[in-house]
């Protein structure tokens, strides 16, 4: 079971609020469905906080944007999730740390831990059923089984379709192996957020370097140049107050 102090190293931008409220259902569920050893934990609290964003988001948020419109019946996509009816896209958007999305999903998923997910789909994204639905997908998909060889590439794939976010899924991953016991932590691997949602924010990170020289250079500027300024200074003053020290006198002497 998870702490309180290893869940907030894990996930520093979790608000302790919602880390409380969130701890015991994610304990309940990894209990339930056998996430039981610290390198499953690990692997398993890896993807939860990249897919949820630290558990900031446990549901798909609606626009509908142009990807989401192909929920909607008629449609290859909307017939594979199972959506029938107009308006299942939106009923049956993404919910949970690991969303499932679709009527056959919510159904299946519903089905296997006896609530009626399809009657009232807004429970999949309570803390209750959102990680009850997570252990129960990562259990029937043999991400046990993957997490104790190790195989965190194949488990995104499982879970993403995909290796999309792989690197910060792994940043995660190696900082829960770290609190857990099992590794040091990589360099860096404390920087937050790791996240999707802060594309604009690793942008900018990744033009940084060279806005650190010129920050760099002019740190290190005034060091340098303020003892030839102050010379500089000085010697004009020295130079202008001689001959102007000689020449008043002369022309005191010549007026007389």
């Amino acid at each position: 079971m998870l702490t309180e102090a290893q869940l907030q190293q894990i996930m520093p931008n979790l608000p302790l609020q919602k880390l409380q409220l969130h701890l015991p259902h994610l304990n309940h569920a990894m209990l339930v469905y056998e996430v039981i050893t610290p390198l499953r934990t690990a692997a398993f609290i890896a993807q939860l906080a990249h897919e949820s964003g630290e558990f900031r988001w446990m549901e798909e948020i609606w626009g509908p944007t142009a990807a989401q419109l192909r929920y909607e019946p008629p449609g290859d996509l909307a017939k594979r999730l199972g959506n029938t009816q107009p308006g299942d896209g939106k009923r049956f958007k993404g919910r949970g740390p690991i969303q499932i999305t679709g009527r056959f999903n919510y159904k299946k998923y519903g089905d296997l831990m006896g609530i009626d997910l399809v009657a009232d789909p807004a429970l999949a994204a309570t803390p209750e059923h959102a990680f009850a639905t997570a252990g129960l997908y990562w259990q029937t998909n043999g991400l046990n089984e993957l997490a104790d060889a190790q195989q965190f590439v194949t488990i995104t794939r499982r879970i993403n379709g995909g290796t999309n976010g792989l690197e910060d899924r792994q940043k995660y991953y190696e900082r829960a192996k770290a609190v857990l016991g099992l590794g040091a932590a990589p360099r860096g691997a404390a920087a937050a957020p790791l996240a999707r949602g802060f594309e604009a924010i690793r942008a900018a990170q990744a033009r940084a370097p060279s806005a650190k020289k010129k920050v760099a250079a002019v740190k290190a500027a005034p060091g340098v140049a303020k003892k030839p300024a102050a010379k500089k200074t000085a010697a004009k003053k020295a130079v202008a107050k001689k001959p102007v020290a000689r020449k008043a006198p002369a022309k005191k002497r010549a007026g007389a």
